[in-house]
């Protein structure tokens, strides 16, 4: 079963990303103070996640955290 954006969301927060401004409609930026650029997730919060919406996210935990 897939998650929900409302937990890829969570897991971005608790790894330190932070939600900037910017991002249309149900598009939402995050940003992380050791990474350059940013990540934007499409889809409300109690939408399914895509199967590259979790390893986009698992990736940029991943990075963040090294």
């Amino acid at each position: 079963m897939p998650r929900k954006i409302r937990q890829l969301i969570a897991d971005l927060e608790r790894a330190g990303f932070v939600r900037v401004p910017g991002g249309k409609g149900s598009h939402q930026k995050f940003q992380h103070a050791k990474l350059s650029g940013s990540l934007v997730l499409s889809g409300q919060e109690g939408d399914d996640a895509k199967h590259y919406q979790e390893k986009q996210v698992s990736h940029a935990i991943r990075e963040a955290t090294k």
